[in-house]
Formats: structure tokens, C-alpha cells, sequence
């Protein structure tokens, strides 16, 4: 049986191929745009990532939370310095955040083990 985890990557790709089918020109630019707002610039990947993730932390959005957490995994930020965004997020949003950072964590949880794995 797989994780939940597993399962959210699954379905966003497929949801991102049915997305990027389309021949709307908005959608298109908006997906370009993302692209470009999370590379290298003024504020470095990182930096922008944990932007990214306190900010979907705040909006309460368990999707955006899992693509940044996995993001900042594989940039290698440590558990803590991820721990420490993830409590800005609650500071900032208030008790209602709480119900995604428990995601947050059994999120985290997955992906460090998975990256441990990886690396054995």
C-alpha cells in the first residue's frame, strides 16, 4: 500500500498533464509565470521557498504545503531549519494553521525517512 504522500504526487502529475493540456492562453502564462517566480533572482531558490511555504502554511493549503516541503527536502534544508519556517507559519496564521502543520509534519516525517532511504 502506498503513502499518502506517494498518492499526492500521483495525482498532482496528473493533474498538471490534464492542466497543461489546454490551449487557454491565461493558464499558460500562469503556469510560465510560477515557473519564474521560483527561480533565481533578487532572493535566492531557497529563500523563496520557504517563503513559499510559510505563505501556503498560512493560506492552509495541504497541496502547496507538500510541493514546498518536498522542495525544501530536496534543497537540504535540515528538519529544524524547516521546523522554524513552519512556526513563523502558526505565528503569523494563528491557531487555525495548526491542523496543516500536524500535515506538515507527518509530511516531513515521510520525506526525510524516503530521503534517508535514497541514500543508503
Amino acid at each position: 500500500m502506498s503513502h499518502p504522500f506517494e498518492e499526492f504526487r500521483k495525482k498532482r502529475q496528473q493533474g498538471n498533464e490534464k492542466l497543461i493540456d489546454t490551449k487557454n492562453l491565461v493558464t499558460k502564462r500562469f503556469i510560465s509565470l510560477d515557473k519564474q517566480a521560483y527561480s533565481d533572482g533578487a532572493l535566492p531558490v531557497e529563500t523563496k521557498e520557504l517563503m513559499a511555504l510559510t505563505a501556503s502554511m498560512v493560506l492552509r493549503c495541504n497541496d502547496c504545503i507538500d510541493y514546498h516541503l518536498e522542495t525544501t527536502v530536496k534543497l537540504g534544508f535540515s528538519r529544524e531549519q524547516i521546523d522554524e519556517a513552519i512556526g513563523i507559519a502558526m505565528l503569523v496564521g494563528g491557531s487555525i494553521v495548526i491542523p496543516h502543520a500536524r500535515h506538515a509534519a507527518e509530511s516531513l516525517d515521510f520525506l526525510f525517512e524516503e530521503k534517508a532511504n535514497s541514500s543508503n
